[in-house]
């Protein structure tokens, strides 16, 4: 067995904090949108976001190459004025853990954003509050279960991604090897003892992660309460 390296761990964990914060970052302001809004241009908005869910993995990776790859338009722009690539690097990495991540998210905090009672918001506009203290002040803090729930699902998504990941940023050593694609390389060379000993870890790691996070949740419920 060859010694154990704690790096795709720790940049599996980076990877999926990071996407977290992307998710929440762009996930709000659509989840709100849709919440609201019942046209034509938010279903298409919708299909969009469940498409990473049931795409197979490798086709959601393969149009992130088309779109972020070197030979786009958008890659090239990025290399020559920023001297910054997607592809093969960390970042490539944290785009596809965001990109199969975020649906879970939105579609929770969608949710929760319609449950919401109207009449509040109705009443705060009346009051002359704008949308961004009715959003921080009132929907963010009724709609708080389903952004923690966003939150944990998204989480655990992009920690345990998988193809799409491979597709865009590759299995680097030391680089761009994330736990899921570490289990594979160890699985594919035969290194029983290795691979047992990362999907222990991996699952350790997964479920301590989700213990603490509906801890929090609890913790959270019954001070809200």
């Amino acid at each position: 067995m060859n010694e154990l390296n704690l790096f795709p761990l720790l940049l599996s964990l980076k990877v999926a904090f990071m996407a977290v914060i992307v998710g929440l970052i762009l996930g709000l302001p659509i989840a709100l949108y849709l919440s609201k809004s019942k046209t034509k241009l938010s279903d298409l908005i919708d299909t969009l976001i469940t498409l990473p869910v049931v795409l197979p993995p490798t086709v959601l990776g393969y149009y992130l190459l088309v779109l972020l790859g070197r030979q786009s338009p958008i890659g090239q722009f990025l290399e020559e004025r920023f001297q910054l690539m997607i592809v093969f690097t960390p970042t490539g990495a944290v785009i596809a853990a965001s990109v199969v991540s975020i649906p879970f998210l939105i579609k929770s905090v969608r949710t929760a954003f319609s449950e919401i009672n109207r009449d509040l918001i109705h009443a705060a506009k009346l009051l002359g509050r704008s949308e961004w203290s009715i959003f921080f002040s009132i929907t963010v803090p009724l709609g708080w279960r389903g952004i923690v729930s966003g939150v944990i699902l998204a989480f655990a998504r992009a920690l345990g991604d998988f193809g799409t990941t491979l597709m865009v940023s590759g299995s680097i050593p030391n680089k761009t090897l994330t736990m899921p694609i570490a289990i594979y390389d160890s699985m594919q060379s035969g290194d029983k003892e290795m691979t047992n000993m990362l999907v222990m870890i991996m699952t350790s790691v997964a479920v301590v992660s989700l213990f603490l996070l509906n801890r929090l949740e609890k913790r959270w419920g019954r001070r809200s309460g």
